[in-house]
């Protein structure tokens, strides 16, 4: 009679859970692939100065501890905190047929105060 901590449970592939859920967790995305430009505007250019805080649109699946090592990796920096929020499509018409541009992921990146990323 086996008990349930004898052995791990196993998928088709002969991998056990655990090797499995490390090997999704690895490498999802290259860190192009999650920061996808940076968003440059007057209220994003003040935040950098002021606060050290730069906005990025960034792929809709990534999490925020993917977004924090792709901006480390990409721009050699240190990152505090990363806040995202999914921006909803706005409301387009082109001659009589309606629709939407496409809804998108925002993440805003505070930095060390020891470092800066200088996009001009």
């Amino acid at each position: 009679m086996s008990t349930a901590g004898d052995t791990p449970p196993q998928t088709a592939a002969g991998d056990t859970a655990a090797q499995t859920a490390a090997s999704e967790t690895e490498a999802r995305f290259s860190p192009h692939q999650i920061v996808l430009r940076p968003l440059v505007t007057e209220k994003g250019t003040r935040a950098a100065e002021r606060d050290n805080c730069y906005a990025f649109e960034v792929n809709p699946m990534a999490t925020k501890q993917e977004i924090r090592t792709a901006v480390e990796e990409m721009f050699h920096v240190r990152v505090l905190h990363v806040h995202t929020m999914v921006r909803k499509g706005k409301p387009r018409r082109v001659r009589f047929r309606e629709g939407h541009t496409k809804d998108w992921k925002k993440a805003v990146v505070k930095l060390h105060p020891d470092y800066r990323i200088e996009f001009f």
